[in-house]
């Protein structure tokens, strides 16, 4: 593939295998998205950017058919109070468009990483390339090693 984008460069560099799955740019919905690529929706893994009352925002992947649990985001994080960045906050902190959020290609940008605990029983996952219509799909592991993200319990 000659339009690889920053997240297949990250991976390459780590020597971690992927396979790519193209879909419609338009479709920015997760479930939408897991059924265009051929995958349950449980194992295709959505990045939301999550405001702090102070300090970097950070990145939380969840399953494209959950729901961020905030108070349990807030507890874990011992804030008072967390709340979702709203869409244009989210572009302009990872400088990429909803539906094409990767934590891959926003490893050396400062933002702490989590990802729900349901992650542990998959072995492989999917998640964005960091490009609208294109979702990497690797092993559960190298997912964790390469975003260093903590594993915890987030969803409703």
């Amino acid at each position: 593939m000659s339009n690889k984008t920053q997240a297949m460069r990250i991976l390459e560099r780590e020597g971690i295998s992927y396979s790519v799955h193209n879909y419609s740019a338009a479709e920015t919905d997760a479930v939408q998205v897991a059924l265009a690529v051929g995958a349950s929706p449980d194992v295709v893994y959505k990045t939301l950017v999550v405001r702090r009352a102070s300090g970097k925002p950070l990145l939380v992947m969840i399953p494209a058919n959950s729901v961020l649990d905030l108070k349990k985001l807030a507890k874990i994080l011992k804030e008072k109070k967390v709340k979702m960045a709203s869409l244009k906050e989210a572009e302009k902190m990872t400088r990429m468009k909803k539906g094409g959020i990767s934590a891959i290609a926003l490893l050396n940008r400062g933002f702490e990483m989590m990802i729900d605990d349901g992650v542990n029983a998959l072995e492989n996952v999917y998640v964005s390339a960091g490009k609208r219509g294109i979702q990497i799909q690797l092993k559960t592991k190298d997912l964790l090693t390469v975003t260093e993200a903590s594993v915890v319990d987030v969803v409703c």
